[in-house]
């Protein structure tokens, strides 16, 4: 695989994905999202309510995410993205968009060469008791511990030909930068 100009730090809630996100961003010197900063009023309430969100609910969100990475990306900014894209499908939605959604494009009218994320998927892996055992001990967070069952039940673990690594969050913090820093090398 050619470099990525991505990252996308993904796994069940409670795996760490924003705190690796948002450090490995640093580290690297590239733009940080969190993906829960961009979910809609609705999804934060349903899942507050302890309802799983569908695919109706992420599908909207995810596109939104695209359109950030593609943004950026076509300006030449590298990004780290911290999302669950628990199904393959999300994930092929942040790199590709949907194909029925409405089209980006700028006000001059202008066709220009598609932008291409090319995406370096990190997932971050772990038992059920460790990450739920996390999210117990988490505060001030609008996904309730009693819905980590369905995002394990959801999750489809990256696979060939997407371009991944799995680290376990067994390991300490700089171990887990440390492993993402030499895959990115």
């Amino acid at each position: 695989m050619e470099a990525p100009n991505a990252v996308l730090v993904m796994g069940v809630s409670g795996s760490g994905k924003s705190t690796v996100g948002a450090l490995l961003a640093s580290e690297l010197g590239w733009k940080f999202y969190d993906a829960d900063d961009y979910h809609p009023e609705e999804n934060r309430m349903k899942m507050q309510k302890g309802i799983p969100l569908n695919d109706e609910d992420r599908i909207p969100w995810l596109c939104k995410l695209h359109d950030i990475l593609r943004r950026d990306v076509a300006s030449g900014q590298h990004v780290v993205l911290a999302c669950s894209a628990l199904k393959k499908v999300y994930r092929d939605i942040l790199i590709q968009g949907k194909d029925d959604a409405p089209l980006k494009c700028d006000d001059s009218g202008k066709e220009e060469k598609p932008v291409e994320v090319k995406l370096l998927v990190v997932h971050l892996t772990g038992s059920f008791d460790i990450i739920s055992g996390r999210l117990l001990r988490r505060k001030d967070h609008f996904m309730p511990p009693e819905l980590l069952q369905s995002q394990f039940d959801t999750l489809e673990t990256p696979s060939a030909p997407e371009s991944f690594i799995q680290i376990n969050v067994d390991k300490n913090l700089s171990e887990i930068i440390a492993t993402i820093m030499e895959t990115l090398k």
